[in-house]
């Protein structure tokens, strides 16, 4: 990445170290009890792979697609890998304002300044996502770094590993009151059918990537106005209100899309993504009563925390993240596959991995017979 005096927009060092000094502990376990977790959340991990391949019929009998590591972290791992693939996926966007900096007075001094700030407000930013994630599929994680082994942050063989964060496992079981085994395999389930999304559709991860970088690539942000985002969203950490003069919600950083061709790639973009988080839930409910003795218990239960969030602060970070967006894609996605399944079957759903022309529009995710007319018409005429 470009950098002005050595400076960077994002002093990605900051923002770790930010985040794991401000990240809350996780739940109380003795030692003998958190390596059980780890063990048993491997365990699932790879049982899951079987009952997610049997289930959708992605990977056909016989293939075997290009493994993918699993890393069961703590919060502070999480947070490192996230900021690698951060600095990975952002940098022609940073690159962009810093050399837009780079032709102002003073400069210079902006960008080292600016960069640390930045830092700290993402790292605050950071450490409040690092205690609600459960578990990642991280799709971009860098490929050319060097890091130690075992190291969090380094890249699996196929380009993407997935993570189980065990602390926040452990902490939604019991705030849940669920049987912990069920809860842990659940939680598997869904993750997994991420990784058999990308490991089964060789294509998806570089369109998906394709579509972000041309996002960013539209971008004509000034900088002052993503650090007064991040500003926003610091102060509704420490307690203020992330609002606007009027009482209204500030816009997420998602909302921040300036350009008729930002806002096509982002409703590409909305698609796809309702497509993976609701194909997920559909396959973690189809399933999980086989597996998953309480599943009725543990749906019904996590469903309501999803809906209620944690607090006033929870629900204003949503807003201002674009958090609320995603809640909207896992039932939408959700129904968009349950009645194309209803539909023409699983094989018949399964046509939409074919290629980025058999993905759903994002109206054809509302109205899923839309799809179903477009592609099995042509591709059965």
């Amino acid at each position: 990445m470009t950098s002005i005096g050595g400076a960077e927009m994002v002093d990605w060092n900051l923002a770790v170290a930010t985040a794991t000094r401000l990240v809350k502990p996780g739940p109380e376990v003795s030692r003998e009890e958190a390596r059980d977790v780890v063990a048993e959340l491997r365990r699932h991990a790879k049982a899951s792979e079987e009952h997610v391949r049997a289930f959708t019929r992605m990977i056909p009998e016989g293939h075997e697609p290009a493994d993918t590591p699993v890393l069961v972290v703590d919060r502070a791992g999480w947070i490192k890998a996230n900021v690698a693939g951060f600095r990975e996926l952002l940098s022609p966007l940073l690159e962009k304002m810093q050399e837009r900096r780079s032709g102002t007075p003073g400069g210079a001094v902006l960008g080292a300044v600016g960069g640390k700030v930045t830092g700290v407000e993402l790292g605050m930013l950071l450490s409040f996502l690092a205690s609600r994630i459960l578990g990642q599929y991280e799709t971009f994680a860098p490929a050319t770094r060097e890091f130690p082994a075992g190291d969090p942050a380094a890249p699996g063989s196929g380009g993407g590993r997935l993570l189980l964060v065990a602390p926040n496992v452990v902490h939604v079981e019991r705030e849940l009151d669920v049987d912990p085994h069920d809860f842990r395999l659940w939680v598997c389930l869904h993750e997994e059918t991420h990784r058999t999304q990308f490991t089964a559709v060789p294509w998806l991860r570089d369109h998906l990537q394709g579509e972000i970088q041309s996002f960013l690539a539209a971008t004509d942000v000034d900088p002052s106005t993503v650090v007064e985002r991040l500003r926003e969203a610091a102060q509704a950490l420490a307690g203020g209100r992330p609002e606007g003069e009027e009482g209204e919600p500030a816009p997420s950083l998602v909302e921040l899309v300036q350009t008729p061709e930002q806002r096509e790639i982002l409703g590409r973009l909305t698609a796809v993504m309702s497509l993976l988080e609701g194909h997920a839930d559909y396959v973690m409910d189809g399933v999980g009563p086989q597996v998953v003795p309480s599943v009725a218990e543990i749906r019904e239960k996590f469903q309501q925390r999803r809906a209620r969030g944690a607090s006033r602060l929870d629900l204003a970070l949503r807003k201002l993240l674009g958090l609320d967006a995603k809640l909207r894609q896992y039932r939408d996605g959700e129904r968009f596959v349950r009645a194309v399944v209803d539909q023409v079957g699983m094989d018949g759903f399964n046509r939409v991995w074919t290629s980025p022309n058999t993905l759903p529009t994002k109206s054809e995710i509302a109205k899923p017979a839309d799809w179903v007319a477009r592609v099995h018409r042509k591709a059965d005429s």
